[in-house]
This record gives C-alpha cells, sequence and structure tokens, in this order.
C-alpha cells in the first residue's frame, strides 16, 4: 500500500514538472519507481503511460492560455511519433542501466543550458529576439530555424521519448528556446503539446515489448493529471526568466540525485 501512495506522489509531482518544464515528468518517475523496486527495463517502460494524460491535462491549460505555438508543435509531435517507436525498440535491446546514466546526463545538460541562459539574459531581452508585434497588438511567434530545424528537434525528442521513457520535452524545451528562440513558456507549452503527440507510439511499443509494469503505471497515471494542472497554473502565473532560472535549478538537482544513484548501482 505504501508503495502505491509513494507512486501517486510522484506521479503528482512529475505532473508539476511536466507543466512547469514542457517534459514528460519522467525525470522524477523514473528515478521514483527505480528506488521502488522497479527493475530498469520497467522504469522505463511504466512511466511512459502516465505521460500522455499529465501532457494532455498542461497542454489544455496552455492552449487555453494562447500559449502553444500549434504549426511548431504538430511539425515536432509528427516527427517524432515513428521514432518514438524506434527507440522502444532500441530499449528493448541495450543495458537499461545504462539508458539510466545517459538520462540523467541529458537531464543535467539542459538544466545548466537553461540556467545559464536565465542568468544572462532577462527576460525582456529574450521576448524581444523572439517576437515581433502582429495586426491589432498581437504576439505573433517568430521561430528561428524553419521547419527543418522542427523536424529535427522532433525527431530527437521522439527518439529519447520512446528510448529512455522521457516523454522528449528534454530535448525540445531547450530546443525550442534556446535554438527556435522562442519565449520560454512559449516553447514549454508547446514542448508539452508535441510531447503528448510522441507518447502515443511510445506507449503502444513499450507495451507491446512488455516493458510496462502496471503495479507502477497506474498509480503514475492518475497522480500526474491534477499535478500537471497546478504544474501549468504556476507556469502561466510566473516571469519568463524566473522559469528559466527555477527550471535549469530543478533539472540539475534531479540530475545529480538521478546520476548518483546509477552510479552507485552499477
Amino acid at each position: 500500500m505504501w508503495v502505491t501512495l509513494a507512486v501517486l506522489v510522484a506521479g503528482f509531482g512529475s505532473g508539476v514538472l511536466a507543466a512547469v518544464l514542457g517534459v514528460g515528468g519522467a525525470v522524477i518517475t523514473t528515478p521514483m519507481i527505480r528506488a521502488l523496486g522497479a527493475t530498469p527495463i520497467a522504469a522505463v517502460g511504466s512511466t511512459v503511460p502516465a505521460i500522455l494524460p499529465g501532457a494532455l491535462s498542461g497542454s489544455l491549460r496552455f492552449h487555453r492560455e494562447g500559449y502553444i505555438v500549434w504549426p511548431v508543435a504538430l511539425t515536432c509531435g509528427v516527427s517524432g511519433m515513428s521514432f518514438a517507436v524506434l527507440g522502444g525498440w532500441v530499449a528493448d535491446i541495450v543495458d537499461a542501466r545504462w539508458l539510466m546514466i545517459l538520462t540523467a546526463v541529458l537531464v543535467m545538460w539542459c538544466g545548466v543550458s537553461l540556467l545559464r541562459d536565465g542568468l544572462r539574459t532577462n527576460a525582456a531581452e529574450r521576448a524581444d529576439a523572439a517576437v515581433e508585434a502582429g495586426p491589432e497588438g498581437e504576439v505573433a511567434i517568430q521561430p528561428r530555424g524553419g521547419v527543418p530545424a522542427m523536424v529535427a528537434l522532433g525527431v530527437g525528442g521522439g527518439f529519447l521519448a520512446g528510448l529512455l521513457g522521457i516523454g522528449g520535452g528534454l530535448i525540445l524545451t531547450p530546443g525550442l528556446t534556446l535554438g527556435l528562440r522562442l519565449p520560454v513558456k512559449h516553447a514549454i507549452a508547446t514542448s508539452l503539446a508535441a510531447v503528448a503527440m510522441m507518447s502515443t507510439t511510445a506507449v503502444v511499443t513499450h507495451i507491446v515489448l512488455g516493458h510496462v509494469n502496471w503495479r507502477f503505471a497506474l498509480p503514475l497515471a492518475i497522480g500526474i493529471v491534477p499535478g500537471a494542472r497546478v504544474g501549468a497554473h504556476i507556469t502561466v502565473g510566473a516571469s519568463e526568466q524566473l522559469m528559466r532560472l527555477v527550471a535549469g535549478s530543478l533539472l540539475i538537482v534531479v540530475s545529480i540525485i538521478y546520476l548518483a544513484g546509477e552510479v552507485a548501482a552499477l
């Protein structure tokens, strides 16, 4: 019983993180259920069914607030769907312990990138670089790099979504922010919408391959939805620069804990 409660709490926390960072939330749930007894491959696969409801819940709030850049979200999401399947198959043939370490390294890289960017630029400068005033005072998002950059981000995010069970947002959020130069709130919202698309194929792949332990997957899926709504509320009300600093700091802390645990387990 206590394991189920712990997984529910982890699901809620991952939902908050998913909406705050635009990721799948598995940076919390994967190491948590690993610590609770899941095998390495089950720790990867069991987080995936919870990604979809959390991503959809957060995306609905962001859509109502007008933060999702749908052409970017659709391009990245559709591009990543088939590569999420490929990543899931690769996860079935490699040592899952090294997948855990790879996840930790990626989390740290993303955290350092966002934190460094938040420290050296202010919100006004970032917004000016990414948006232009549209007709009647509306804000028009001007992503850089065009369709090829969006497809590349989608492919990379989709492959990692299937390989590591992380939803792909660890690549998409910093990629959209640092590469396409979207304002951070728009990048988070757009990433989460793309993650929802990618997770549809990733979850089917991991279920077919037998990577999902439903003892962990179901409580995660239940807890993640209210957490995603809370996280979206926090993100909407925060400033651009604050979101960079908070997101970067959280990712670095999670990565250190994650990496230390997995290296010790080798």
